[in-house]
Order: C-alpha cells, then sequence, then structure tokens
C-alpha cells in the first residue's frame, strides 16, 4: 500500500473510534435513540446544524446537553421567546467607559460559543430566526458593518414542537435549508420507559465525561471529505435529489402532483456528507447506493415544499421521498 492509502485507512479508522466512543459516552444517559443519535454526530461531523422536532418531554434538550458534556467544546443555550431580540442572540455594541474614555464595544452574544441548544426555535419572530442565518452558513456574525467569526467547529441544534402552534413562528425555507437534517423524536417503548426511569429516579445520575475536542471533530470532517464515492454512486445520488422536484424527468406521480418545490443542492451536499460517514461506521472507503439512500429522508423531508394539493390531503414529504427512490432505483 502506498503511503497515501495507509494514512487514508488510519484517518478512517481514527473516524470511527472517536465516533463510537462519543456516541457510547450519550449513551450512559440517552436511552435508545440510536438512529437520533447517530444522526445528530454525522450532521456535527460534516459541519452541519440539526433541527430535532417532537413533543415536550421526549429528551431533545437533554440529548444536546449530553452531546455538549461529551465534547471538549464551549457550550451555550438560547430559550427562544416572542420578545427575544436580535441582540440577544448575535450580540450589540455597548458604550464602556475606561478611565474618563467612552467608546463603543462589541460585547459578543450567545452565539459565540462551538454547541448551541437554539430550544423552541419556532417561539421567536422571524426578525429574531433571521439573525441566525448568517451564523449558520458563515460561521460569523455582522454588527455595525464589522464581521466576527467564530471558533470552529459551530453547530447549532434546534428544537420545535410540533404540536403546540399557538404563539409559533414557523421557520421560513431559507432557514429550514440550512439545517443538514431534520429529525423527529418519537415516543420511547415500554422497556425504554423502564430504563429511563432506572437512570433518572435514584440518587445518582450518569456522568458524562468529555471524550472528544473540537480539533478532533474537525479532523473527523477532513476524513469524511476524503472518502471517495463512485461516479455511479453520485449519479445516484443526483437523481434522487432531482426526483424532488416535480418537473424532472425522476420524479414520480406523486412528486408531480403534491409538490410545488423539491430540495435544494445543500441536500445533495449534506446526503453527500452523511452517506461518507455512513459508509465509513460500516468498514467501507467508499459510498454505496444503499448509503445515499439510508440518509436522503431526514437530508430532504425539511426542503420539500407541499403544493396546496399536498397540504390539503396530509401528504408526508417522507412518504415521497420513498417514492423517489423506489423510481430512481
Amino acid at each position: 500500500m502506498t503511503t497515501a492509502a495507509v494514512e487514508a485507512e488510519q484517518a478512517a479508522e481514527q473516524f470511527v473510534t472517536t465516533f463510537r466512543r462519543i456516541r457510547d459516552e450519550m449513551g450512559k444517559f440517552i436511552v435508545g435513540q440510536q438512529d437520533i443519535v447517530e444522526h445528530v454526530l454525522l450532521a456535527v461531523v460534516s459541519g452541519g446544524h440539526v433541527l430535532l422536532e417532537g413533543v415536550p418531554g421526549l429528551g431533545k434538550t437533554a440529548l444536546v446537553n449530553t452531546l455538549a458534556q461529551a465534547l471538549h467544546l464551549k457550550f451555550q443555550r438560547i430559550q427562544f421567546t416572542p420578545d427575544l431580540l436580535p441582540a440577544d442572540v448575535v450580540g450589540t455594541q455597548v458604550l464602556v467607559d475606561r478611565g474618563g474614555h467612552k467608546s463603543l464595544e462589541f460585547q459578543p452574544g450567545p452565539v459565540f460559543c462551538n454547541v448551541l441548544l437554539a430550544d423552541e426555535i419556532n417561539r421567536a419572530t422571524p426578525k429574531t430566526q433571521s439573525a441566525l442565518l448568517e451564523t449558520m452558513q458563515e460561521k460569523s456574525v455582522t454588527v455595525a458593518g464589522k464581521t466576527h467569526r467564530l471558533d470552529l467547529p459551530f453547530f447549532v441544534l434546534a428544537t420545535q414542537n410540533p404540536i403546540e402552534q399557538e404563539g409559533t413562528y414557523p421557520l421560513p425555507e431559507a432557514q429550514l435549508d440550512r439545517f443538514f437534517f431534520k429529525l423527529f423524536v418519537e415516543l420511547p417503548g415500554h422497556d425504554e420507559f423502564a430504563e429511563i426511569l432506572r437512570r433518572t429516579g435514584g440518587t445518582k445520575s450518569p456522568t458524562i465525561d468529555p471524550v472528544a475536542t473540537g480539533e478532533e471533530i474537525l479532523a473527523m470532517g477532513r476524513t469524511l471529505r476524503e472518502t471517495p464515492i463512485d461516479d455511479a454512486v453520485q449519479d445516484h445520488l443526483i437523481r434522487v435529489v432531482r426526483g424532488t422536484h416535480p418537473k424532472s424527468e425522476d420524479a414520480p406521480a406523486e412528486v408531480r402532483k403534491f409538490v410545488r418545490h423539491g430540495a435544494s443542492p445543500r441536500g445533495a451536499q449534506a446526503i453527500l456528507a452523511a452517506s461518507r460517514g455512513r459508509a465509513l461506521l460500516a468498514g467501507r472507503f467508499h459510498v454505496s447506493r444503499e448509503d445515499v439512500d439510508a440518509v436522503a429522508i431526514p437530508a430532504l423531508r425539511h426542503r420539500m415544499i407541499l403544493s396546496f394539493e399536498g397540504e390539503a390531503e396530509g401528504v408526508k414529504a417522507d412518504d415521497l421521498i420513498e417514492k423517489v427512490i423506489e423510481k430512481v432505483d
């Protein structure tokens, strides 16, 4: 084997080792939800953001807190409310008096961290939600004409409640598109309920230790980008994403009928990164069609805009994506 091949193999092994170390540490507190945890970690190592949707009490906030504890990274939490202002998120200019000399200085907001929990993000006004757009896309904040760079890695883990809609502001399509994955947190099963009570109902809670650094997370992202993908598999990926557009030749009849706009190229980028991570975790240094199909739904479900007819009939984006995969396959 060449030196480059040996280094690539070592990097892939290190990726899997670090990923499993973080996942297992989170497993000390998080019961079940293995798919959710793995998808969140795939997004994190890919440099993406995650939107977690589920009713209150299912552990969305606990999952994010546990991830933050398992990493040597700065963690901040913002509880989104209707009266939250953009300056409360990104920071603002404040007047500082230093020995009689007064000047305006930038006071960083809570987004200046590595892991940001945006709790109940849909409770803030669109103006405040938009304050996150630059941070999520550019990893920077611009205040008073000056740009401030955020430390890397930086990722937003946002939660929202799908049931209680009074006093909420649905996320605009432009912001939804910035999320790498949208994940649904479901009710745990009977045995998982019992385990949750056992772990949380005693006198001592599980201790989560930091097991990975920011540099390791960035290194895992570089390993992902170096994982090869065959032209045929990439063509399959493109056809899946294009199949969510009603005017595409790959679109099934259901998409043509119920979808107004399909997924963006960011959806293809998310599938590519996540499928590479899935391949590495399976012990392969190449991406397969099965990897692409396995991550397509969480990467595309929030990027599809249904038509009026689709909304009226209660069509699910997940079902449409499955139809697309069936046709492309």
